[in-house]
């Protein structure tokens, strides 16, 4: 190889065997595994199998239950495939290009497209895509933090290493492929936290252990129930009818859909303020978190510098006159064409002044640390590291006074410039002598305008907040200082930070703020406050990144952070508004507290339904219902109302403990349920000249009665639309058996006035049962306790703010 670069054949030839930058670098899952996640449930099974049997007696009026199946697959598959094409046209969007020299001339090409040995050209800007070593350098620096979180950018000279992942911002150089592919610095860092995993849910859990819970006991029930099916029919076909009704009655079919479409619609709401969400049940885990460990860079910061003050020293008479120092910097960022970002910060604030015709100039260099310029009429200027200009300054009482105001600064992590006049114009490359200060210039990183704000949210809420960051732990907490998080004037250095999981754990339950922070202790950080019950949420960026966001319980990453970060996040914040945090969470409880709310109508219909096939197959007597019973009974008192309920507005604060009081609730009125339909089925069936299908339509009377209160209950309070919504499912089920062509389709003929009264009269009985039990017994219902509710300034911390009083701003510079 030349310095014409490789030639088109040597190119080809390093492709055939596998040395190029082209591996696969999957931005989510893939469909197949989408779908096979959605499709492949206890749920599905237990349903499928239940509806095969419905289909092969040919009765598909008892077969309804089957588009709850395909309808919550289906919620699921959509909502993941439409997150997946959004981060698969972002990579797209975001792919990178190199330029590389081929055969003797430049041409520019995907990155993924290098090859080992390639001679890339880097300049200004370019993400550089392969691990390298530098062959000629101009002031080349580049940006590592996504690669290492440390902010400051790095020199680089001529036989340095650099590496896939980090940016040009200063200089440009020429460098040679060192590794490609999957053996780049960047895939490797990365590689381990590719393997997707759901993220914990502790809705999903609960459910699921119903299901499974379900699961065993219907074997035992399911021969119980068909051999007195089999007994108490005369066919066979009416024996698997009542058999399969007391089988799918006992599956919370609706409680999986309806968490299905209230997750989704939370994920399209999101998807309104650019929050991407990659995984349904991520909404509930934000919701959860009560540790969130935030970036500082790209997360709390932008990334980029801003002018934070400029203090004037005390000029001195006899060595240099007053000068306007805003002038002067003007000029100074006018006379580099490639500022570095300090400079660049100064230039945003000081346009160039007229009449400076620049004579002179020295650019800026990482390795010197200071630039310089001559102006005709003006004077010649320096502008560097004060460590640097200060050793060449003079007369000491200035130079001393310089250094108590340098220190000032520094000492609170903020970054710290002087600006020198020289006397004796300037010297070319050399740093002239006998400078004199003329004014202290203090940077500080650019603030995202939403942070202090949402730390402050987050504060209300009883979330800690962690920053942790790759850059100086001073530097770190000034930044978290400036955005008002809890502990930051005791910044940690993660240098000494222990090794053993609990000693760790100790360390963070004490401490806010971490700087020198390495990838690896990121993920050990999480995996320590874990180990003490918190529910941790990481923000990122960067490739450094990845391990810590995929072992968090909840990731989030910036929409301008590398593919790697945003393939195994959960969340994608594709406008990099660290502010929509709030709305985050206050969607997620919405979802957790009307989907437990909801949860109690659908287990109870699960107890009633097993405590029914129990007592109907110890007493080996017909079923009280047949499937299409229970899809009317189930459609007015559960599935319509509890959509409406699962997507009403609720602020109520998300707690552990999800099964336990749903159960609580759900095991007595299922039992109350069970047994006023046992009663008046049994009144029914005892009187003469009642046929089955009469004595079946009193049970379904009875156990209408008894739900429907159950659901006016869990409704409360009943504001008028939630009234509205109760009343309208009793008049939908007096519609029903109103109608002949509905009594006919659902098997409902009307019994006698004697036993519809009896019918109602049960029911009502085994509602106030269950009203008394939750008002004496303490069957705890979640939400309706004013306790439960959220403050209402969580739901928008600047309103709060407003009506408070308070007034959150960035603090002044001292």
């Amino acid at each position: 190889m030349s310095a014409t670069g490789l030639t088109s054949a040597e190119v080809e030839a390093r492709r055939l065997d596998g040395r190029s930058n082209d591996v696969p670098d999957p931005t989510s899952r893939t469909i197949a595994q989408i779908i096979r996640a959605n499709v492949f449930t206890p749920f599905n099974a237990l349903l499928g199998v239940l509806l095969v049997v419905i289909l092969a007696i040919r009765e598909p009026a008892d077969g309804l239950f089957g588009i709850v199946l395909v309808a919550n697959a289906l919620i699921g598959i959509v909502q993941e495939v439409r997150a997946k094409r959004s981060l698969d046209r972002l990579a797209v969007l975001n792919a990178p290009r190199s330029t590389v020299r081929r055969d003797g001339a430049e041409q520019q090409i995907a990155s993924k497209d290098l090859v080992l040995d390639d001679i890339v050209v880097l300049s200004l800007g370019d993400q550089i895509a392969v691990d390298a070593t530098v062959l000629e350098a101009s002031g080349l620096e580049v940006d590592e933090s996504l690669l290492t979180g440390e902010a400051d950018p790095v020199a680089k000279t001529d036989g340095d290493p650099v590496l896939s992942g980090s940016f040009v911002v200063a200089g440009s150089a020429e460098v040679r492929a060192t590794a490609v592919g999957e053996n780049s610095y960047a895939f490797r860092l990365s590689s381990e936290a590719r393997r997707f995993s759901l993220v914990r849910s502790e809705l999903r859990t609960g459910i699921d252990r119903v299901i499974k819970l379900v699961s065993w006991l219907m074997v035992p029930t399911a021969v119980l129930l068909v051999s007195s099916q089999l007994a108490a029919h005369d066919g066979l076909v009416g024996a698997i009818q009542a058999s399969v009704a007391g089988l799918v009655a006992m599956v919370p079919e609706g409680l999986v859909l309806l968490t299905s479409i209230a997750f989704a619609v939370g994920a399209t709401r999101l998807a309104g303020r650019r929050v991407l969400t990659q995984e349904l049940a991520a909404i509930e885990g934000l919701a959860r978190v009560d540790v969130i460990c935030l970036d500082k860079t790209g997360t709390l910061t932008e990334g980029s510098l801003t002018l934070g003050l400029i203090e004037h020293l005390e000029p001195m008479a006899s060595t240099a006159p007053a000068v306007d120092v805003a002038a002067v910097l003007g000029a100074l960022g006018a006379a580099d064409p490639h500022p570095n970002p300090s400079l660049a910060a100064i230039v945003a604030a000081h346009g160039p002044p007229a009449g400076w015709d620049r004579t002179d100039t020295v650019p800026f260099s990482s390795a010197r640390k200071w630039s310089a310029a001559a102006f005709a009429d003006h004077g010649a200027f320096v502008l560097g590291a004060p460590d640097i200009l200060l050793d060449c300054a003079a007369p000491a009482e200035a130079v001393t006074a310089a250094r108590h105001r340098v220190d000032h600064y520094a000492s609170a992590g903020r970054r710290v410039l002087i600006l020198t006049a020289s006397p004796a114009g300037l010297t070319g490359e050399t740093l002239p002598a006998g400078l004199v200060p003329l004014a202290v210039i203090v940077l500080d990183e650019a603030l995202r305008p939403a942070a202090p704000d949402t730390i402050a949210y987050f504060g209300r809420q009883g979330v800690t907040v962690k920053v942790i960051s790759g850059d100086s732990p001073v530097t770190v907490g000034a930044v978290a200082t400036r955005v008002g998080v809890p502990g930051a004037e005791d910044p940690i250095d993660a240098r000494t930070l222990p090794t053993d999981q609990e000693a760790l754990a100790e360390v963070l339950d004490t401490h806010s703020v971490f700087g020198r922070v390495t990838p690896q202790q990121k993920r050990a950080m999480v995996h320590a406050l874990q180990s003490r019950g918190h529910v941790v949420a990481m923000t990122g960026d960067g490739v450094n990144d990845t391990l810590a966001l995929k072992d968090a319980d909840v990731g989030v990453a910036m929409g301008s952070g590398s593919s790697a970060a945003r393939a195994v996040a959960r969340f994608v914040l594709l406008a990099n508004d660290f502010g929509v945090f709030p709305s985050v969470i206050t969607e997620g409880r919405k979802v957790i507290a009307n989907v437990e709310r909801v949860a109690n109508l659908f287990l109870t219909k699960t107890f009633y339904a097993l405590m029914l096939a129990l007592a109907i197959g110890v007493a080996r007597i017909p079923f009280p219902f047949i499937p299409r019973h229970f899809t009317i009974i189930s459609s007015l008192t559960i599935g319509i109302p509890g959509f409406f309920l699962a997507l009403a507005p609720n602020d109520r604060r998300a707690r552990s403990g999800f099964l336990t009081r749903v159960l609580r609730f759900a095991i007595p009125s299922g039992l109350i349920a069970a047994v006023a339909v046992l009663v008046a089925f049994g009144i029914a069936r005892n009187e003469t000249g009642v046929t089955l299908d009469e004595a079946r339509t009193v049970a379904v009377m009875t156990l209408f009665v008894v739900t429907v209160w159950v659901l006016s209950i869990l409704s409360r309070p009943l504001e008028l639309w939630r009234i509205a919504l109760v009343g309208a499912m009793v008049v939908g089920f007096i519609g029903a058996l109103s109608f002949e062509v509905f009594r006919t389709y659902f098997a409902l003929p009307l019994p006698g006035a004697a036993l519809t009264l009896a019918a109602i009269g049960i029911g009502a009985i085994g509602a106030a049962l269950i009203e008394l039990g939750w008002r004496l017994a303490g069957w705890h219902l979640p939400g309706l306790d004013p306790t439960d509710r959220a403050d209402p300034e969580d739901a928008n911390p600047k309103d709060a703010d407003r009506r408070s009083g308070r007034i959150v701003t960035e603090a002044p510079a001292p």
